[in-house]
């Protein structure tokens, strides 16, 4: 199973997000080696998921627990 691709990651420049190993810049693992690839919010914006056919379905969050009843 492929990890889950998140939507909004904290330090996306640190990661290349061209495969399912999420390497770190500095230590790339497939090969690549030239140059990382962008997360896609870091070229369309934060909206990225919303506009195309990425196939991703956004969780909706959870309703709160209030420990009531």
């Amino acid at each position: 199973m492929a990890k889950k691709f998140p939507l909004h990651p904290a330090h996306p420049e640190r990661v290349c997000w061209g495969c399912d190993k999420f390497c770190s810049t500095d230590a790339m693992g497939c090969g690549n080696g030239s140059s990382r690839t962008q997360h896609p919010a870091e070229l369309l914006g934060e909206d990225w998921y919303l506009h195309g056919d990425w196939g991703i379905e956004p969780q909706l969050d959870a309703p709160a627990k209030t420990g009531l009843g």
